[in-house]
């Protein structure tokens, strides 16, 4: 306890310049400065539980529009400052620059370091009440704008009496004895924030949520003004959070980088006997853990951290990690080159980080970033001490030297080789099509049936189930803007497949080929030649089936089209019903077996007569071009059903149990599924 005492407070300035230009300190006056503010008490908190005091932090938004953060840390400073005369607390809360994490005295690694943000939050506060508890006793001191004193009430707009020749730090209780905190609330002053400028549970949620992921252990809480209220803690650490993170299947396993290595800098530092700052080469420990996976996704998610605060912006740590990644990957695709098929192929950075997964934290002392609001980290030594990290993990692992990777490492390089191959692909057809001219011949598959209509607007493609079918519908559609693309029995299983399967793959390549819009991460969705894609295929288990592959297809790699509503299911019947006879007779059609029952039931009360035997559709082929169109394709009479990702992350998973590689899930399945099937289902 005694190592962390006011005589470490470095005071250097006054609030003025704060309150004159908020946005250099907390980046805006709306909302979001109002959150950085927050984030600044809770960044202090966080950093005594790094130093491993206190296991909890809890944030709540009080009725009254005040902010109350509290923790179980060591409690901050109540003795004098010697230079200052002044208690750490009130320097704290007072002056700029000023905090226990200059020179190394207190904090290996903090967030909180340039010291000035719990007197910035004071200095835009119409009042600031701090209380400490801390030897045994609890300490108390009230601020209005940064100025410290005494209210006379509860409320802001209190009577306040400021300290005039001596402030006052007031002992207002005991405590058991060991047991110390910080306890601060704050009132946002309403002459900086804009009015509008309000606590968001749900912005605070994600924040709390990453905290927990990057300090194991810690449990952070948040209550919103109407008792609404979120709590995280997580024991996994960053392979956790990367699991969090992804939303796919991996590929391989969640890798973990751990290093540690030395730099030196040149920084000032107090000279505690002139009490002067003076420039000194010190030397650093810098901290590398990264976690990271490949997924089978196409999205990349790579998040950073320095003394785990987010850094959105990057700067030298995830500088480093891209060149360290790139490198290795070159190196062992270069090494590999006759293998892999991929002789003078130039691997991009979006090639290895596709479907790609990572944290990226380090931690070291006084890390400089790019302005207060710590969005860039500036501290040029940090790019090559994770670079080194990055490149000598991977330079290990994809030449094979970690025993039992073989299968990871064929399938990770597979997948960046393909994605390079696929961005040049897609490349090379964009600039085809640049060059092509209206005299030029298409180059669609010659079994696609197109539509005469130029435009996407109003335009549908059909996907047919074999060629019997197809005669049927030529026959049956509008061709001025109907289309048809027959495909041969089942497509490829692509949940199971890689990219270059797929692709390589026939009835996939051709489907991929007539929509003109590229797949997985070159697929544009502006670029699809067609406004509506149908899936008509028949009503039985083999066309459920097909219908199921095509859709893996779709959701895998043109999800864009799914999401955006433009895939369709045609709702063929199953079965028709003549009704009457002569000029009187009325045809119908039923669309499931429960259908069919209610109407033939329905028709004996009214005492109708039917057909018999009523006519069972087995597949599309069986109906007449007249009952096709009437049914399934007519616009005016045909029913469609959407296909829609309302939650995309639970449809990746089920597509992943029910077509993945993964057979004990799938098993599981079947057989808790099996008492609740029902029989009849099953078309014979």
């Amino acid at each position: 306890m005694e190592s962390y005492s006011a005589r470490h407070l470095s005071v250097l300035e006054g609030l003025e310049a704060v309150r004159k230009r908020p946005g250099m300190y907390i980046g805006s006056t709306d909302a979001r400065g109002l959150m950085h503010c927050i984030w600044e008490i809770i960044d202090n908190s966080v950093d005594e539980a790094i130093a491993g005091y206190g296991d909890h932090i809890s944030v709540t938004a009080n009725a009254d529009g005040s902010i109350s953060i509290s923790d179980r840390g060591r409690g901050i400073p109540v003795d004098i400052e010697p230079r200052t005369g002044l208690t750490g607390v009130e320097v704290v809360f007072t002056k700029l620059h000023a905090g226990g994490k200059f020179g190394g005295g207190s904090y290996a690694a903090s967030g909180g370091l340039h010291g000035v943000g719990a007197s910035v939050v004071n200095a835009l506060s119409q009042r600031l009440d701090v209380e400490v508890d801390r030897a045994g006793k609890t300490y108390a001191m009230s601020f209005r704008r940064g100025e410290p004193g005494v209210f006379a009430g509860p409320s802001p707009d209190s009577e306040f009496k400021p300290f005039v020749e001596g402030s006052q730090l007031a002992e207002i209780g005991k405590v058991a004895k060991g047991q110390t905190g910080t306890r601060v609330r704050f009132w946002p002053d309403r002459q900086i924030f804009d009015p509008s400028a309000k606590f968001s549970l749900d912005e605070l949620e994600n924040r709390l949520r990453q905290t927990a992921f990057l300090v194991p252990g810690l449990g952070v809480s948040a209550t919103d003004e109407e008792g609404n209220s979120k709590e995280f803690r997580f024991d996994g650490g960053l392979a956790e959070y990367v699991d969090f993170l992804a939303h796919d299947t991996a590929v391989v396993p969640t890798k973990l980088i751990q290093e540690t290595a030395e730099f030196s800098e040149v920084v000032p530092v107090l000279n505690e006997s002139s009490g002067a700052m003076e420039s000194k080469e010190v030397e650093r420990s810098c901290k590398v853990d990264i976690a990271l996976r490949w997924g089978n996704g196409f999205d990349t998610e790579v998040r950073s951290f320095v003394n785990i605060i987010a850094t959105p912006k990057g700067g030298s740590h995830l500088a480093g990690f891209e060149q360290g990644l790139l490198k290795a990957f070159r190196a062992a695709i270069e090494a590999n080159s006759r293998k892999l098929k991929a002789n003078g192929l130039k691997i991009e950075r979006d090639d290895v980080f596709t479907g790609l997964t990572a944290v990226i934290t380090v931690s070291f002392p006084e890390p400089q970033f790019e302005g207060q609001t710590k969005e860039t980290l500036g501290t040029p030594a940090i790019k090559g001490i994770v670079a080194s990290a990055v490149s000598k993990y991977f330079d290990d692992y994809l030449s094979g030297k970690i025993r039992g990777t073989k299968a990871e490492v064929d399938a990770i390089l597979e997948r960046v080789v393909n994605e390079a191959k696929a961005r040049i692909s897609a490349r090379t057809l964009k600039d085809t099509q640049r060059r092509k001219n209206a005299l030029e011949s298409s180059s669609l598959p010659s079994k696609l049936v197109d539509c005469r209509a130029s435009a996407t607007d109003g335009s549908e493609l059909f996907i047919v189930e074999g060629d019997s079918a197809l005669g049927t519908a030529k026959l049956a559609r509008d061709s001025k803007f109907q289309a048809l693309l027959p495909i041969r029995g089942k497509i490829l299983n692509v949940q199971k497949a890689s990219m270059s399967d797929m692709l390589s793959n026939a009835e996939c390549a051709a489907i991929i080929q007539v929509l003109g819009a590229g797949s997985g991460r070159t697929f544009e969705l502006e670029n699809v030649r067609y406004e509506k894609i149908i899936l008509m295929s028949d009503a039985d288990v083999d066309g459920a089936h097909i219908r199921t592959l095509l859709l893996t297809l779709f959701f895998r790699y043109m999800r864009p089209l799914v999401e955006a509503g433009r895939v369709f299911a045609a709702v063929p019947p199953l079965h028709r019903v003549v009704v009457g006879s002569g000029k009187s007779k009325e045809v119908l059609y039923t669309y499931s077996q429960a259908e069919l029952n209610e109407l033939l039931a329905s028709l004996e009360r009214s005492k109708k007569s039917y057909q018999q035997p009523i006519q069972r559709y087995k597949g599309l082929g069986e109906m007449d071009a007249d009952q096709l169109a009437e049914t399934t394709m007519n616009p005016e009479h045909r029913t469609l059903r959407r296909i829609t990702v309302a939650d995309a992350e639970q449809g990746e998973r089920i597509f992943e149990l029910l077509r993945g590689n993964e057979v004990a899930p799938r098993r599981d399945f079947i057989v808790d599924s099996a008492d609740g099937f029902d029989r009849e289902r099953i078309d014979a």
